[in-house]
């Protein structure tokens, strides 16, 4: 019998292999940079972010751990093409590599859309999509505005749905729904039909354009749109895209269909839902009047005016009653005046001790009054030196000390000019410390006099 060879092979274990290859991995891949289109994003509880990165032939499970994912200046969602940076490690349990990301930031259309998520916190702060603002749909209106491409399936479905539910007068607004100039007429359309006047003006407003990627239908998340769907004073139905599609003009927009045809369901009513309504509203009413009228003649056939007896007979007994009950009232209510006439009849000791209230209650007032009559006392005298430095300030007298003169004639009046001092004999002229006498120097030039004005009241002239 032979013996099976020894063999030289070491056999590990699974966690040995798993542990001898996560540090493989580690070491080779501590450092790499990937693109790709998120997938089953989910944030749990604990903050961490876990998410499939992805691309048409692979995918990269990702977490991003709590401290990191609150960083991110984006929301990750679906769809979004990003750019994660961060290192490779496996995850023994499951036998699988995954990417620890550090850092992740949109890529190509994921830029749009952090783009688009930064104008609309913008637009939110300052208030444009509130609830508050948001006006109510016509329920029947005779003119309805479309703004959008006047080619395409879109104009054809409202106009095919309008007339089919409820046809009305339409006017197309035509405007470009895609590139650079879109957002520039859309603009003008919504700011046009607000401007219009007459019966001509609409009552309600459609914006419409087909589906598209977030590039085709970037024009309606420019600001001016935006802001221009908000001015509006004519209800707005935004309905651009598919369902699926959103766009910043739907959260201003008055209401938001999910298609086209859908904003002109929204516009109008089904006629003929109408007129069954109305035939249904008819009949009710006439059965309604019947009954009414049933009732009404059932209660004038009842309705029989009894005699005079019988109507007396009540007001009679009610007499009697109250004939029975007045001698009870009357004693009762004489003894509760004896009664309150008793609690109010006053003793002397009552007396005394009204006045000790008194007495004491003027005595709290005089202690209360001196204080107060004392702060009140200095505060007019306070005032009181006030008003008399003000007094002081603008009195003559200062602006005599100041280097200043008052002129006067022999008879007390102002002398204001040279002209008429040069025709007197002489003049009084005070100073701020006393009065002398002057007269005009010899060889003066004659002036003729003007009459002096009138002296003013209180013997204080002017200075000015």
């Amino acid at each position: 019998m032979s013996e099976t060879p020894a063999s030289n092979d070491h056999a590990q274990s699974v966690s040995e292999l798993a542990a001898s290859l996560k540090r493989t991995i580690e070491t080779n891949y501590d450092h790499v940079v990937v693109r790709g289109e998120l997938g089953r994003v989910t944030l749990a509880k604990s903050g961490h972010l876990y998410a499939d990165l992805k691309d048409d032939k692979a995918v990269l499970n990702t977490i991003m751990w709590r401290g990191q994912a609150e960083r991110l200046t984006f929301r990750p969602e679906e769809g979004l093409e990003v750019i994660a940076t961060g290192r490779l490690s496996t995850y023994e349990g499951r036998s699988a590599y995954q990417l620890i990301a550090s850092s992740m930031r949109p890529a190509g259309a994921g830029a749009l859309m952090q783009l688009l998520e930064e104008r609309k916190k913008k637009l939110a702060a300052e208030g444009l999509f509130d609830a508050r603002h948001k006006k109510k749909l016509p329920y029947l209106p005779r003119t309805i505005g479309v703004i959008t491409s006047p080619t395409g399936a879109v104009i054809r479905d409202i106009l095919h749905r309008i007339r089919e539910r409820f046809p009305v007068r339409v006017i197309v607004w035509p405007a470009l729904v895609q590139g650079e100039r879109a957002a520039e007429q859309v603009t003008a359309g919504i700011r046009g039909f607000n401007a219009m006047t007459g019966p001509d003006r609409p009552d309600v407003l459609i914006v419409a354009r087909g589906g598209g990627s977030i590039e085709d239908l970037w024009p309606f998340n420019e600001e001016i749109v935006v802001r221009a769907a908000f001015d509006s004073e004519i209800p707005l139905i935004s309905a651009v895209g598919h369902e699926t599609d959103t766009t910043l003009i739907d959260y201003v927009s008055d209401q938001r269909a999910p298609t086209p045809t859908g904003a002109a369901e929204m516009a109008v009513p089904v006629r003929t839902d109408l007129l069954l309504s109305v035939g249904e509203n008819g009949q009710r009413l006439k059965r309604a009047l019947t009954r009414a009228l049933a009732r009404s003649r059932d209660k004038l056939a009842a309705a029989r005016l009894p005699r005079a007896e019988m109507l007396l007979q009540p007001a009679r007994q009610r007499l009697d009653f109250a004939s029975a009950n007045l001698p009870k009232a009357a004693l009762a209510l004489t003894q509760k005046a004896r009664l309150k006439l008793s609690r109010l009849q006053l003793s002397p000791a009552m007396l005394n001790a009204e006045i000790r209230l008194g007495r004491q209650r003027l005595r709290d007032t005089a202690v209360r009054a001196r204080p107060a009559l004392m702060r009140l006392i200095a505060k007019r005298t306070a005032a009181l030196g006030a008003e008399a430095k003000m007094l002081e300030t603008l009195s003559y007298t200062a602006t005599l000390k100041r280097g200043y003169a008052l002129v006067r004639d022999p008879q007390g009046r102002l002398i204001r000019s040279a002209a008429i001092a040069s025709g007197a004999d002489e003049f009084r002229i005070t100073f701020s410390d006393g009065d002398m006498t002057a007269a005009p120097l010899d060889g003066a030039p004659p002036a003729r006099p003007r009459p002096a004005p009138p002296r003013p009241r209180g013997g204080q002239g002017s200075l000015f």
